[in-house]
């Protein structure tokens, strides 16, 4: 499991003043990367030719967040199957318990240079678990 900040932008709102629901697709991005990057050694996945490639993002949105606000986004990987897994990740309102959204997001695990989805072997299923 793994928490990431983020502080709302003026650039983040819409012209309602509230943070545009697309920018919440690019707060779970970052949340994911914090998560990997934590644990995992990318360049040597790399090297593996492996890569991990989003499927399918679902977000419930609870609540607006406006400017100045600060978000906590917890991610942890709550699936993980022979070809795929799904982190969920939850974004609050700092310091107040207040949810703001919620997501899944799916994601296969691929050969670089083919592009087909591969199994999850026993090795990189220890690492994902490190996500649990």
């Amino acid at each position: 499991m793994n928490d990431t900040v983020i502080k709302v932008r003026g650039y983040h709102l819409d012209l309602y003043g509230h943070v545009n629901n697309a920018r919440y697709l690019e707060f779970l991005e970052e949340a994911r990367w914090a998560m990997i990057e934590e644990k995992i050694d990318l360049g040597e996945l790399k090297k593996r030719g492996i890569g991990m490639v989003v499927v399918n993002i679902n977000i419930d949105y609870r609540l607006p967040a406006g400017l100045g606000d600060s978000l906590s986004i917890t991610s942890r990987i709550c699936r993980i199957g022979t070809k795929s897994a799904t982190v969920e990740q939850i974004i609050m309102r700092d310091g107040t318990g207040t949810m703001i959204a919620s997501a899944k997001v799916t994601f296969v695990v691929i050969d670089i240079k083919t592009q087909n989805v591969l199994r999850i072997d026993e090795s990189l299923r220890q690492l994902l678990e490190l996500f649990s």
